[in-house]
């Protein structure tokens, strides 16, 4: 009786699925292809810039983009592009030919991680340089995403009534 209690519980268990779901991954995009994207969907681009040596990336990585609500709002409000400052592959830029490497250096990219975000037509907004803890960096999300930014909100004004 307990047996066939147990194989009723798992076969009902098995078919209603995980009663969580992992959350999708946010696809990264290389430069050429995300810039193209970010245009046809009228999204801003979120840049991460990052080198394989780097720590602080790698931390980045893993601590703050596996996070489900980071996802879920980087999936629904940007296109992401990964970019490697050392690399030197090519990666035009407002009308211009430049590399990974070159581009980093042409939006003054001194330290890693630094996220860059873009507007869809690829016009430079800001550089945010270092980690940054995930609770902030969702804060930093909203803010870019939702339109503060563009409508002359400072960060300080935005975090103060955002708390």
């Amino acid at each position: 009786m307990r047996i066939a209690l147990f194989l009723s519980v798992a076969l009902a268990m098995s078919w209603a699925g995980p009663a969580t779901s992992a959350p999708a991954k946010v696809a990264w995009r290389d430069w050429n292809a995300g810039l193209k994207e970010a245009e046809q969907l009228q999204r801003p681009i979120l840049v991460d810039v990052y080198t394989d040596w780097c720590g602080w990336c790698k931390r980045m990585d893993r601590d703050v983009y596996t996070r489900a609500d980071v996802q879920d709002y980087l999936r629904n409000k940007f296109v992401m592009v990964k970019l490697d400052a050392e690399a030197g592959d090519p990666a035009p830029y407002d009308g211009k030919a430049f590399t990974s490497r070159t581009l980093a250096a042409y939006f003054r990219i001194n330290g890693y991680p630094t996220t860059v975000f873009l507007r869809s037509n690829g016009e430079h907004l800001v550089n945010v340089p270092g980690y940054v803890e995930p609770d902030k960096f969702l804060k930093l999300l909203r803010y870019v995403g939702d339109g503060h930014l563009e409508r002359g909100v400072t960060w300080e004004d935005y975090s103060a009534r955002s708390k």
